[in-house]
């Protein structure tokens, strides 16, 4: 889908591009791909970078346009990982700034008229924009992670009392988002990096938002990085936990056993085909059962007090 607005801000949405125009482009067909090519003048080899979901941040200069990619965060649920990152594309030239990405985001969603609503200014420029993207990145890279550490606080609590490796895998699949995090977030800190050296960044405005943009980056990479050391520990504990608590499970099966086994060997001796003086006596089987029931109770019992059960 193709969208173009008059501002940076989207506040107004035009047909035809004009000179200073925000073109957001998100999930190209083929055929916007085409037109992407041919109207708007973005090389070939550029939009497959950009739509490669694999793509690295990097910032490419040349005579007519400059090339910004930036990883952002995404929910999309594929084999078990709840959050991914993919690139998001920013093509500036003279005339029109373009943004392009794989799929919908929060980022700069294609579905609302405009992502910058909040804001009362309209965006004056190119650099401004793409800082606000890049903080409004980080926000959500922050948002996400609160949720991945609510997802494993509630896998914690079953895994307490489990036996099995489902809640463990499911432990993996957040650490796999955490570790997708911490890439893009450190590849990110080296476009701002490069930003800042350009010396593309001219007004007050820009050098505070790109400060913010640090920060906002900075603190994503380091909560990153702590939830995917308590989270290495974690697995490692509870992998732990696990064996222990399967080795609960057959301790207490065999005490079971043993407990089971009493009345079986009673009713075995008096099973065999020899004379034990009980053959004509009226009490011999309640009595038979009676002992039997009593040697287990107190085999519970014994165990019990050993602490066993």
């Amino acid at each position: 889908m193709i969208k173009i607005f008059k501002t940076f801000g989207g506040y107004v949405e035009i047909n035809e591009p004009q000179k200073g125009c925000w073109i957001n482009t998100t999930n190209p067909s083929h055929e916007e791909i085409q037109k992407l090519n041919t109207e708007f003048g973005l090389p070939t080899d550029l939009i497959n970078d950009i739509l490669d979901q694999d793509e690295r941040p990097r910032i490419e200069f040349d005579d007519n346009w400059t090339l910004i990619i930036i990883r952002i965060p995404v929910e999309i649920k594929k084999d078990g990982v709840p959050f991914h990152t993919i690139p998001l594309g920013i093509f500036m030239t003279g005339n029109f700034t373009l943004t392009l990405c794989l799929q919908d985001n929060e980022v700069l969603p294609i579905g609302q008229p405009s992502p910058f609503r909040d804001q009362y200014k309209e965006i004056a420029d190119s650099i401004n924009f793409i800082l606000r993207l890049i903080l409004r990145s980080g926000n959500l890279y922050l948002r996400y992670l609160k949720q991945i550490n609510h997802m494993t606080s509630l896998i914690e609590q079953d895994l307490e009392k489990s036996i099995k490796n489902k809640e463990l895998n499911k432990l993996l699949k957040m650490e796999k988002c955490l570790v997708y995090f911490i890439t893009s977030i450190k590849a990110n800190e080296i476009v701002l990096a490069k930003l800042r050296n350009s010396k593309k960044i001219t007004t007050e405005i820009n050098e505070d938002l790109l400060e913010d943009a640090f920060i906002e980056n900075k603190q994503a990479l380091e909560m990153a990085q702590i939830y995917s050391d308590i989270q290495s520990g974690m697995m490692d504990a509870f992998a732990s936990v696990i064996s222990n608590n399967l080795n609960v499970v057959m301790k207490q099966l065999t005490l079971i056993s043993i407990i089971l086994m009493i009345p079986t060997l009673i009713a075995s001796i008096f099973g065999m085909n020899i004379p034990n003086y009980m053959e004509n006596s009226l009490w011999a089987m309640p009595s038979i059962i009676a002992g039997s029931l009593l040697l287990s109770f107190l085999g519970v019992i014994i165990f019990r007090k050993r602490q066993w059960f």
